[in-house]
């Protein structure tokens, strides 16, 4: 008897470390995820309105979007592999979280950072390839580089070569976009669909709304 009372309140000692452990543990894991969010808030991306035309024609601004969480990406419809996979990635993260019923739909957004071939029927034929939610826009030169810049996205073409085709050199990054629209987050290309899916994830289930929308 005295064995299996010392067997018990090992086994209640122990899980109640167990039980302590995992409590500090999310706690330290809550407190780097609000660190990080607060460091990313400080870089001060994305709080401009950009004005660009949709791959129906249609003139969107950024204000557009309020409401819905978005993640964004910039490329061009030339790019021969890493846009396409990046993208095809963003999709099969959107269907992701489309497939939990507790979440909220996350838009897709597409800017190119090539407006010079990147026009409204290409885009239109672009889009057929990924998420059926997918936004493509492009624009102006002007309006392009403005958008860009609001995200700090690098983007410069290179020669073109004797068909006259090029390829522009650009930030590889997703951007995740808050209902406010408010930059929260971002992934490159080492960030798996299953690890930006359970980001995406903890980011909406974690988050308050501000009143600061642009």
């Amino acid at each position: 008897m005295k064995l299996r009372t010392r067997a018990a309140v090992t086994l209640l000692f122990g899980g109640g470390l167990l039980a302590v452990w995992w409590y500090v543990d999310s706690e330290k894991q809550k407190r780097r995820r609000q660190q990080r969010v607060e460091q990313l808030q400080r870089a001060a991306l994305g709080h401009g309105n950009f004005s660009l035309m949709d791959h129906h024609g249609q003139r969107r601004t950024k204000r557009d979007f309020l409401g819905s969480w978005v993640l964004l990406y910039f490329g061009f419809t030339h790019c021969p592999d890493i846009c396409p996979d990046e993208l095809d990635k963003l999709s099969a993260v959107v269907s992701a979280l489309d497939r939990d019923a507790s979440l909220p739909p996350v838009q897709p957004v597409f800017i190119t950072v090539d407006p010079e071939r990147d026009d409204v029927p290409a885009l239109e034929r672009y889009v057929k390839d990924f998420h059926p939610r997918l936004v493509a826009l492009t624009g102006t030169p002007e309006e392009v580089k403005d958008a860009g810049r609001d995200y700090r996205v690098y983007a410069s073409p290179g020669p073109k070569d004797e068909d006259g085709d090029y390829i522009v050199d650009h930030t590889i990054l997703i951007y995740l976009v808050t209902p406010d629209g408010l930059f929260l987050d971002y992934y490159n290309r080492m960030k798996n669909e299953e690890q930006i899916t359970e980001s995406v994830r903890n980011h909406i289930n974690s988050y308050t709304p501000t009143s600061d929308q642009n």
